[in-house]
C-alpha cells in the first residue's frame, strides 16, 4: 500500500483516539487502556478493510464486526462517529441516561451488530454470523476483536474448535494482546503461553503483528481475508493505553476517571503522535 494511504489511516487512528477521549469525558469511569490499544486496528477495519455503509447500515452483504471485549467499545464508538453513523457530538453524552452510547455495545446503537460485555461470547456470535453468511450465499467477512485476558474464558476455545470444524474462512479473530487486564499483567493472572500456537493447533491460519504498525495491520487484514478453507487469527501485540503516556502499560487506566488536566494532556499527546 502506498505511503499516502497509510498516512490517511494513521490520521483516522488519531481521530479514533481523540474520539475515545471525547467519549470518556470527565467524572465518568471508562475503559481508556483497552480502547487505546485496539484503536489502530479498529481504524484500519472501518476505514480500509470492511465493507459497510452508514447510509445503508443494514445492507445484507456488509462485513460484520464484533467487539467481543465489549468494555473497549469507546474505540468502536469513535470509529462509528468518524464514519458518519451518528453525529460526533453524541460522543460527549456517552454513558449518560438515554444516550445511544452506553458502557458496552448494544444493538440499538447504529453500526453495532451485537450486544457484548460478558467476556468470552463474541467469537461464538461471530461464528453464527459467519455461518449465516455462508447459508445465505453472501460474501461478507466477520471480524471479531478479543482481549488477551478474555481468552481465559472456556467458551472462547469451544468457539475456536467450532470455527475450525466448520472451516469458516469468512471469520477472523483479532487478539488485542496488550498483556494487561483489570488488576495486573495477564501472564500473572492466567498465563496462556503461546496464544498463536494454540490457535494454530486448532487448525487456524495465524498471523502475528505489531498492532500499532499500520502497514503490518493492513497487510494482515488483506492476507486474512484471502485465506481459504480455515478461519484466521491475527495476534496483535499492543500497548495498553497506547498514545497516552500516563495510561500506557498500566492496569490503573483499565477503567478509571480522567481529570481535566489529564484529559488535556491526553489530547496533546495524541495530536503529537
Amino acid at each position: 500500500m502506498n505511503p499516502e494511504r497509510i498516512a490517511e489511516l494513521k490520521e483516522k487512528a488519531r481521530a479514533v483516539r481523540l474520539g475515545i477521549i471525547e467519549a470518556l469525558g470527565l467524572e465518568k469511569r471508562g475503559h481508556l487502556g483497552g480502547s487505546m490499544s485496539c484503536a489502530d486496528i479498529v481504524a484500519a477495519l472501518y476505514f480500509y478493510k470492511m465493507r459497510h455503509d452508514p447510509k445503508d447500515r443494514f445492507m445484507p452483504d456488509r462485513d460484520r464486526f464484533i467487539m467481543s471485549k465489549g468494555h473497549s467499545v469507546l474505540a468502536q464508538y469513535a470509529a462509528l462517529a468518524e464514519a458518519g453513523y451518528f453525529p460526533k457530538e453524541t460522543l460527549k453524552k456517552t454513558k449518560t441516561l438515554g444516550c445511544i452510547l452506553q458502557g458496552h455495545p448494544e444493538r440499538e446503537t447504529p453500526g453495532v451488530e451485537a450486544n457484548t460485555g460478558s467476556l468470552g461470547q463474541g467469537l461464538s456470535i461471530g461464528i453464527g454470523m459467519a455461518l449465516g453468511g455462508r447459508l445465505d450465499g453472501l460474501g461478507y467477512h466477520t471480524w471479531v476483536i478479543l482481549g488477551d485476558g478474555e481468552l481465559a474464558e472456556g467458551q472462547v476455545w469451544e468457539a475456536v474448535t467450532a470455527a475450525s470444524a466448520f472451516k469458516l474462512d469468512n471469520l477472523t479473530a483479532i487478539v488485542d494482546m496488550n498483556g494487561i487486564q483489570a488488576v495486573g499483567k495477564t501472564c500473572d493472572r492466567y498465563d496462556l503461553g503461546d496464544i498463536r500456537g494454540k490457535f494454530s493447533a486448532f487448525g487456524w491460519k495465524t498471523f502475528e503483528i505489531d498492532g500499532h504498525d499500520m502497514t503490518q495491520i493492513v497487510r494482515a487484514l488483506d492476507e486474512a481475508s484471502e485465506v481459504k478453507g480455515v478461519p484466521t487469527a491475527i495476534i496483535a501485540r499492543t500497548v495498553k493505553g497506547k498514545g497516552v503516556s500516563f495510561a500506557e502499560n498500566t492496569h490503573a487506566y483499565h477503567n478509571n476517571l480522567l481529570t481535566k488536566e489529564q484529559q488535556e494532556q491526553a489530547v496533546r499527546e495524541i495530536l503529537a503522535m
